[in-house]
């Protein structure tokens, strides 16, 4: 499980840094220029996500029951996780309503699909994970959103092009990944 930790405190901090030292960032890209700090940025990224996966893998040989979920909720999870998918590409197809309503789509999807796996596993390594994930993501949607209204940041509006391309990227790679993918690197069948 402390592998798993340090994963989660590496890689979410990092990625918790425009939350907690939104200054100190600024000035670390002003010093070591954007390329430079998104390498570093990035470095840090794979290495939390590399402890993550392991510490995961780690903890699910000794698992630890902290409840039972009725089995309709892994099935609610299913649809969970198409949303998360959806709004995942919210945040890179262009020229959607859904990004120009919701602002952060990629950080909803991460709350949706954080929300939907606790509701369907109950095993400790899978709260530490899901609920770190879910607390983050709660955090950093209030604080991204607060900081737009600050700046006056304003979204393009969307197409119904944009919209149907959106939904459509997210509705064949959550297929993809909740019919073979999730399995083959999950080792756990969301389907079954």
């Amino acid at each position: 499980m402390s592998v798993l930790i340090l994963g989660l405190l590496i890689f979410l901090g990092i990625h918790s840094l425009r939350i907690f030292a939104n200054d100190w960032r600024d000035r670390q890209v002003a010093r070591l220029g954007a390329k430079r700090w998104k390498g570093l940025y990035a470095l840090v990224s794979i290495v939390g996500f590399v402890l993550i996966c392991w510490g995961f893998g780690l903890a699910r040989q000794q698992p630890v029951l902290l409840y039972v979920p009725p089995l309709p909720l892994r099935h609610l999870n299913a649809l969970f996780t198409l949303i998360a998918f959806v709004l995942f590409f919210a945040a890179r197809v262009p020229h959607n309503r859904i990004k120009a309503k919701l602002h952060h789509p990629q950080v909803l999807a991460v709350k949706v699909w954080a929300f939907g796996h606790l509701l369907a596993t109950g095993m400790l390594h899978d709260v530490v994970l899901f609920g770190a994930f879910l607390l983050w993501a709660i955090v950093l949607f209030a604080v991204s959103r607060r900081r737009d209204r600050q700046t006056g940041t304003t979204y393009p509006a969307g197409t119904l092009k944009g919209d149907v391309m959106t939904v459509l990227i997210g509705v064949v790679v959550w297929a993809l990944f909740a019919c073979w993918l999730h399995l083959w690197l999950i080792g756990v069948n969301p389907m079954s």
